[in-house]
């Protein structure tokens, strides 16, 4: 029987490590056998196909399904775990459809369930050497595995919250010149559909990239109608979904437009420092914390002390 020491511990984790490599370069090498015929078909479907942007833009070395196949069964346990317990998969949906992400609901709970099991293994390794000094924090020990992938979990989340985030509020900013642009050209005598292309050729901003996949959809054949609703609907930012829902009456009524997107822009620019004012008030309240609860503190001290002191001193 072969005891088991540190150096070979060492030696059997990089042989691992070693191996997994190896085996991940292979799996990236190209392979002599035909394109299948997806492969072939995608690179003239990016215009018009979501699904052929994401075979396209496929990385040459992904080591997620690599690794993933060795714990495939494990990670498709964890995955639907998540779904049960977590659950809001149309929120993640709409979370990712609002990032820009080109992730599937699956992919990204894989990753969770990915983070899971590395916050389990951290949460093994340090129950391990809490056992080790002492056998008195069992509790803990069992607990910290639970409670490390449970944090895992809500990291990711609130990676994806926050990717969301901060890209609603890059189309905010852009929104109300993407507006003026587009009112312009109405103005200038193009119809909708012409005007919102103008706008997407001419923009490299993300509200741009997103108006110009609905004149893609259009091109494609969707009505402009079910077109512009359904993406106002997908990135669920209120002044956007009215300003298109506008545009949508106008198409099906011919009613005027120039004046009422103008209108629009005017609106999104107070709100804008509606919320800049607010935000700059949040920030001084934050400032504030430091100096209540450190300086304010030790202003009062070199305050009283000294008439504490001489008071001991005196009685």
């Amino acid at each position: 029987m072969v005891r088991m020491n540190p150096q070979l511990g060492l030696a059997a984790l990089l042989g691992t490590m070693l191996g997994i490599g190896l085996w991940a370069l292979v799996a990236a090498a190209p392979r002599l056998a035909r394109p299948r015929l997806a492969d072939r078909v995608a690179p003239f479907l990016v215009d018009i196909s979501q699904e052929a942007r994401a075979h396209a833009k496929r990385p040459a070395v992904d080591p997620l399904p690599v690794l993933g196949t060795l714990v495939s069964p494990l990670i498709a346990g964890i995955r639907s775990v998540l779904g049960e317990l977590v659950g809001g998969n149309d929120l993640v949906r709409s979370r990712l459809r609002q990032a820009g992400s080109a992730q599937t609901l699956e992919r990204f709970r894989t990753e969770q369930a990915v983070w899971a099991l590395i916050g389990a293994l951290l949460g093994l390794i340090g129950s391990a050497a809490l056992l080790r000094g002492s056998a008195q924090h069992l509790l803990a020990a069992v607990l910290l595995p639970i409670m490390c992938a449970a944090l895992a979990v809500a990291i990711r989340d609130l990676l994806l919250r926050r990717a969301a985030a901060s890209r609603i509020r890059r189309i905010a900013g852009e929104y109300p010149t993407v507006l003026e642009f587009l009112a312009l050209s109405l103005a200038a005598g193009e119809g909708v559909v012409d005007g919102l292309m103008r706008v997407s050729r001419m923009g490299r901003s993300e509200l741009s990239r997103e108006l110009g996949g609905a004149v893609v959809r259009v091109r494609a054949g969707t009505p402009v109608t079910v077109a512009l609703r359904d993406l106002g609907r997908e990135l669920g930012y209120t002044p956007l979904t009215r300003t298109l829902d506008h545009l949508v009456t106008a198409i099906e009524r011919g009613a005027p437009l120039v004046e009422v997107l103008r209108a629009q822009a005017q609106d999104a620019r107070d709100l804008a420092k509606r919320d800049l004012l607010e935000q700059s008030g949040r920030s001084e309240i934050r400032m504030m914390i430091p100096i209540v609860l450190l300086v304010l503190p030790v202003t009062v001290l070199f305050a009283v002390y000294p008439s504490f002191f001489v008071l001991s001193t005196t009685f």
